[in-house]
């Protein structure tokens, strides 16, 4: 085990008292596809989440009961919500993890514990992380002054080390004024940024993987994901790969579980270069985007199989259902309150799609709103990305 993985008892219930009541940090769209496989598991969701609006709480009945609404770094409303729960885990990383480790202290079972948590929040500490592994990442280093670290050159990736997601947090510096403009929105606090060496990719890459409490691994497919200004467009499976690659990919992902006694899922983003090295670019300890292709492609979806592996239950299979499938992320594109009925529609009428809505009653450039996912009859890319660009042509188009 690395040093870098603090232990953090994983308490829970006994073989003779089956996990049945699981919380959940955070109530965006993550917890409501939770929240839609939770029942067919025999489980019940208790939800923490600042505001009644949110997407998961659309799924849940008796809300006064089952939902604390408090800000997701609210370690006091979290042990009210311990109170209902054998089981508490997370849908993002905005967590006050000092203030969770006294919750531990006295018994709340947290999946991934903290412990796995730690050397994941801090992308500069995640990325110290995954090197003490001799896992492949590129180089490097806190930025703390205006200048850029020797030996680094441009282009160089410019990363908030807490709270980045979705782009927000990253950016590509090619000269001295881009990266002015990055210290000036940190506003020259030495400990939010980081700098690293630009990986030249040919393309960008993820896998889901899981891991339950007795040690059990199930890797998802690999997905190729499309990224504009570091925001997730479309993802699709499967990829092709030499043998060599994948096995790469798989000791990748079972190295990071294993190292960080990980119990729950984990996206892992990857970059492929021309001369086929992969290198890891970052680790999601949840359920993630690049995955949600899998409810409606792979036996098991990731939110299944991650509330599967914290309850600890089997893990399911993961093999594709169909030759091959494209999931479109339906981006906000406008400030405005609609909820896009004859936009979903039309691309719902598509062959073999479904749209999934998350629910949200506003709009704004960049939100995810929803995505849409097509089984595809063949595995030809081409068809992929023939039908990503119908499906945003009906979306972003009049």
């Amino acid at each position: 085990m690395s040093d870098f993985a603090i232990a953090s008892p994983d308490v829970s219930a006994t073989p003779q008292t089956p996990i049945r009541n699981i919380g959940i940090l955070g109530g965006g769209q993550l917890a409501w596809m939770l929240s839609e496989v939770a029942p067919s598991l025999g489980l019940n969701l208790y939800i923490q989440t600042p505001n009644v609006t949110d997407s998961a709480l659309q799924q849940i009945k008796h809300l006064r009961e089952k939902a604390v609404l408090a800000p997701i770094a609210d370690a006091t409303a979290t042990a009210q919500l311990a109170q209902h729960c054998q089981v508490i885990t997370f849908e993002n990383e905005f967590v006050d993890l000092e203030a969770l480790e006294k919750l531990a202290a006295t018994g709340v079972c947290f999946r991934p514990s903290l412990g796995s948590l730690a050397p994941l929040l801090d992308k500069y500490v995640q990325r110290t992380f995954l090197a003490s592994l001799g896992l492949p990442v590129p180089e490097f280093a806190p930025l703390e002054t205006r200048e850029l670290p020797s030996p680094f050159e441009f282009p160089v990736a410019i990363k908030t080390r807490r709270h980045g997601y979705d782009g927000h947090g990253t950016f590509i510096c090619h000269m001295v004024e881009d990266l002015d403009q990055c210290w000036q929105q940190a506003e020259s606090d030495a400990s939010v940024l980081m700098v690293e060496a630009y990986v030249p990719f040919e393309r960008e890459l993820a896998m889901m993987a899981a891991r339950s409490p007795t040690g059990e691994i199930s890797l998802f497919p690999v997905v190729e994901t499309v990224q504009r200004h570091q925001v997730c467009h479309w993802t699709m499976a499967p990829v092709q790969l030499s043998s060599t690659t994948q096995k790469q990919i798989d000791h990748i992902a079972t190295q990071i579980l294993e190292h960080l006694d990980i119990v729950g899922i984990v996206g892992i983003e990857l970059f492929q270069t021309v001369d086929d090295q992969i290198w890891v670019n970052e680790i999601a300890p949840r359920t993630h985007n690049s995955g949600h292709l899998t409810i409606d492609a792979c036996a098991t979806s990731q939110f299944e199989q991650h509330l599967r592996a914290i309850s600890g239950q089997p893990l399911g299979p993961t093999h594709l259902t169909s030759p091959a499938a494209v999931m479109v992320n339906l981006l906000g594109f406008e400030t405005a309150q609609d909820d896009y009925r004859l936009k979903r529609q039309a691309i719902a009428a598509l062959p073999h799609t479904r749209v999934h809505w998350y629910g949200k009653t506003a709009a704004r450039p960049g939100r995810k709103l929803g995505h849409a996912t097509i089984l595809l009859s063949s595995d030809d890319p081409a068809l992929a990305v023939e039908m990503a660009h119908k499906v945003e042509a009906l979306w972003y188009g009049d």
